[in-house]
């Protein structure tokens, strides 16, 4: 009678546990717990909460129509560079993989140099080098030293996830490929690489994910992203954590939607395999 009143209770509490509704009132108790938080931490503080004030420094409706504010025209900003430093980051570490598993010495020595020096200095470093230094040189002015230096950043980390996806395709794949007598190019192209993406699209995600939020560096040049909108903004207004959480928030929005595009592609991918 005991074991049969101790079966039944768990099996109350797999349904229990496994029902949206737990997970649902979790998050919300979650939530809960953390407003409480910040609320009795501005009651120690006395801060005044202004957030009426913010919406106009995103947008706001006019008789002309809708009008963006700072904080939006940073966010553009912040897009722009973070989408072509994506593209010129996985350019530049599908290259690097490539070299590093190629039989030149030359090659190999060129990638590891780059990968040794990228990885092992900080970003912020990097991109006062590339601004400062490289250029006056080269001509370039603020938004190209920060896509250049984002782009060779994220670059060295994308080329390890590279490489790992190419290593780990099976020996029998490539001399499959050589029996049919594919050129190394077509071989990569058409059976390794495509193998390959499938296996590196999430901690290619999470490359991207990083690339978007170490993007608010461009701000130390005087590139007018999200970032340094929101410290112009704080500047004239004083609405320090407001804006502050704001900008949190649009960066949550926004790795968040790129995290779910990215769970659609691979579901996408699995029912095609």
């Amino acid at each position: 009678m005991v074991e049969s009143r101790h079966s039944i209770s768990r099996g109350l509490w797999r349904k229990i546990h496994k029902s949206p509704l737990f997970d649902i009132t979790q998050f919300v108790l979650l939530i809960v717990l953390i407003l409480w938080f910040f609320a009795r931490s501005t009651e120690q503080l006395g801060y005044n909460w202004q957030w009426y004030q913010v919406p106009r420094y995103i947008f706001q409706m006019t008789e002309d129509g809708i009008q963006f504010g700072p904080l939006w025209e940073g966010l553009m900003i912040t897009f722009r560079i973070s989408a072509i430093s994506l593209v010129l980051s996985l350019v530049i570490g599908l290259t690097t993989a490539l070299l590093r598993l190629s039989h030149s010495f030359v090659a190999k020595t060129i990638a590891r140099v780059y990968l040794e020096l990228i990885r092992n200095t900080p970003l912020l470093i990097q991109l006062f080098f590339i601004y400062f230094v490289l250029g006056p040189v080269l001509g370039l002015s603020r938004f190209p030293s920060a896509v250049l230096a984002l782009s060779l950043f994220e670059g060295a980390y994308a080329s390890e996830i590279f490489r790992a996806g190419i290593v780990s395709i099976r020996r029998g794949q490539w001399e499959a490929a050589y029996s049919l007598g594919l050129s190394l190019f077509d071989t990569y192209k058409d059976i390794v690489l495509p193998q390959a993406i499938r296996r590196i699209l999430p901690p290619l995600t999470s490359q991207a994910i990083s690339l978007i939020k170490d993007s608010a560096l461009v701000s130390t040049i005087a590139i007018y992203d999200l970032t340094m909108q929101a410290q112009a903004v704080i500047a004239e207004t004083f609405l320090t954590f407001e804006l502050w959480f704001t900008v949190a928030g649009m960066y949550l929005i926004v790795t968040a939607t790129l995290s779910i595009i990215v769970n659609i592609m691979e579901n996408r991918f699995k029912m095609v395999t």
